[in-house]
């Protein structure tokens, strides 16, 4: 899948371009604006530095459209919508886990001293939650020297399981 965020001026929301394995297209339009770090480029960029396979980005994969994407092109499987619903419903768990991992890892980006028995860990070790708060560090250094207009992809890859099972793709 391919996440194309594009920097907007001044605090404006962000606006994404969603683009699926299956050649769903999507845009959306997403917090954080100006030189701020999108919440969805976060939440990229965590979940795959800590190969979450069930945030939020893995549920997008997996068919959830959330409320804030409009279809732009491709055809939607059948029952898409009723897909979405469930998986929504089956990971609810798995995606409130994701948020508070973000928000970890922002945090501690930020030279917050959150850790450790920090809630949103979810079993992640210290050295792990350090290394990926430094990857975000160093982004959104990278994302503030973007110029409104310019865009960042993200080619989001559905991550091994931290447990060494191969990933199945939710049905």
């Amino acid at each position: 899948m391919r996440i194309t965020f594009e920097r907007m001026a001044d605090r404006r929301p962000v606006e994404t371009l969603v683009e699926r394995g299956d050649g769903v297209v999507f845009r959306m339009r997403g917090a954080g604006g100006g030189a701020d770090l999108p919440h969805d480029l976060v939440h990229a960029l965590v979940e795959q530095s800590l190969r979450v396979t069930d945030g939020i980005w893995g549920c997008v994969a997996d068919g959830v459209v959330w409320g804030s994407m409009r279809h732009v092109s491709g055809r939607q499987p059948p029952h898409a919508a009723e897909r979405s619903a469930r998986l929504k419903k089956e990971r609810a768990a798995a995606i409130q886990a994701a948020e508070h991992l973000a928000d970890l890892v922002g945090r501690l980006a930020r030279g917050d001293d959150v850790l450790p028995g920090e809630p949103g860990r979810a079993g992640h070790p210290v050295e792990a939650l350090r290394a990926a708060a430094a990857e975000l560090a160093s982004a959104a250094s990278r994302w503030a020297r973007l110029a409104p207009g310019d865009t960042w992809a993200v080619d989001w890859k559905a991550p091994a399981r931290n447990d060494g099972r191969p990933r199945r793709r939710a049905r």
